[in-house]
C-alpha cells in the first residue's frame, strides 16, 4: 500500500517539520538525528541534568566521560534559560554561516 497523507520524511503527523537537533517542546524530547530521549518534566530536575553534563564535559579528559557532554549539557539548559538559549543560537547562526560555501 502506499502512503496517500502526502507528508513527507521531514514532516510529522500533523505537517510540521520534525526537528533533527536540539530539544522538540511538543514532546519534551532531545533529539539528534533519529534518537529521541526524553528529558525529566520537573525543571528543576531538567537543569540538574544539563549542570551535570557541563560539568562531565569539563572532565573530559578521564576515560568514562567525554567533551560530547558539553555541547548536550547546554542543550538541555537552553529549554529553561534564555541566556543559555541565546547563547545556542548565536553558535548556530555563526556555524551555518562559516560553513556556508564563498561565493
Amino acid at each position: 500500500m502506499t502512503d496517500q497523507s502526502g507528508t513527507t520524511a521531514n514532516a510529522d503527523r500533523n505537517g510540521r517539520k520534525t526537528r533533527r537537533f536540539g530539544i522538540d517542546p511538543s514532546t519534551r524530547e532531545l533529539v539528534f538525528g533519529s534518537v529521541r530521549i526524553p528529558l525529566p518534566r520537573s525543571r528543576l530536575a531538567r537543569l540538574g541534568v544539563g549542570i551535570a553534563l557541563i560539568f562531565g564535559g569539563l572532565l573530559g579528559f578521564l576515560p568514562v566521560l567525554g567533551f560530547w557532554m558539553l555541547p548536550l549539557g547546554f542543550i538541555v539548559l537552553s529549554h529553561d534559560m534564555p541566556t543559555v538559549r541565546r547563547w545556542r543560537r548565536r553558535f548556530a547562526v555563526w556555524w551555518t554561516r562559516k560553513r556556508r560555501p564563498a561565493n
